[in-house]
């Protein structure tokens, strides 16, 4: 953590240099920045997620809508960051995994024939996604993969803030979440498909979007909700759009500070400077 003062917030501090964005009516990031900073408007869809790059064609039929997600906001962020995905350190954070996998392996365990597919069992882990993420990029780098219930997108982001302050390299998060199928979405209801991405560096570069700063505050702090009824109950309903609040500012580009939810005891506030300074060093 970066110093501070005797009463300050202790702060983790990176900047972004790219962001992806996989929703209902948001395909890319380009796209839904427009539609967040309320410059059109907001028309939610059933959230259709791409087939990830990279992957050979057997891997590739493998892989759930979960990896799928996790892999394709990961691969727009790198892209839009310009850096080498192969050598970003990784963080990849949901709050459910592969749904439909636990689902196909309860049933599985429930039938007559107990033999669980090796596949299903491979997808299931709650790594898989940052596994496939190795085979399609090549990366040898680091990741975690962590789950943190309805605070994921916070836990995720304070991880990759902590990575990128402490190693000084540029790290990758990932955060997505996609639905159960019945019997489980009764207890665990999420309506649709949710993935975000950021790419976060220790340095500030030319096409650096903005600095971020987060520290942890008192949960009597109310986290910041959006005015829009839709994205709301997006937010409120699928932990990875948790980040809705942070996303809006970014694509407004607008300095401020917003509060996200994490656990019942605290939350993350976090600063956005969108003045970004680049260090220029003179040849010697």
């Amino acid at each position: 953590m970066s110093g501070t003062m005797a009463g300050e917030r202790p702060m983790l501090s990176a900047y972004i240099q790219g962001i992806g964005l996989i929703g209902p009516g948001l395909s890319d990031w380009q796209s839904g920045a427009r539609a967040l900073a309320g410059e059109e408007a907001y028309s939610p869809r059933p959230t259709a997620v791409p087939a990830p790059e990279g992957l050979p064609a057997a891997e590739r039929r493998r892989t759930g809508a979960t990896v799928r997600l996790g892999l394709s906001v990961a691969q727009q962020a790198a892209a839009a960051a310009g850096l080498d995905p192969a050598a970003l350190l990784a963080v990849f954070s949901s709050s459910a995994g592969d749904g439909v996998i636990c689902h196909e392996i309860c049933e599985t365990l429930a039938g007559a024939d107990r033999q669980v597919s090796p596949t299903r069992f491979h997808n299931s882990v709650h790594n898989a996604a940052a596994g496939y993420w190795s085979l399609a990029t090549g990366a040898t780098a680091a990741s975690t993969a962590l789950c943190a219930h309805d605070a994921s997108f916070a836990a995720g982001l304070l991880e990759a803030l902590a990575f990128v302050t402490v190693e000084r390299v540029p790290v990758l998060l990932s955060a997505y979440e996609t639905p159960y199928p019945q019997p489980l979405h009764a207890k665990r209801p999420l309506p649709d498909s949710f993935g975000v991405a950021l790419v976060l560096t220790p340095a500030a570069s030319p096409n650096a979007r903005a600095r971020l700063t987060a520290s942890l505050c008192d949960a009597a702090t109310a986290a910041d909700r959006l005015s829009e009824p839709q994205l709301e109950a997006l937010r409120q309903a699928v932990p990875a759009a948790r980040s809705l609040p942070l996303l809006r500012l970014l694509a407004r580009r607008e300095p401020g500070e917003v509060v996200l939810d994490y656990s019942a005891q605290q939350r993350v506030a976090v600063g956005v400077e969108v003045e970004v300074e680049v260090e220029v060093r003179e040849c010697p």
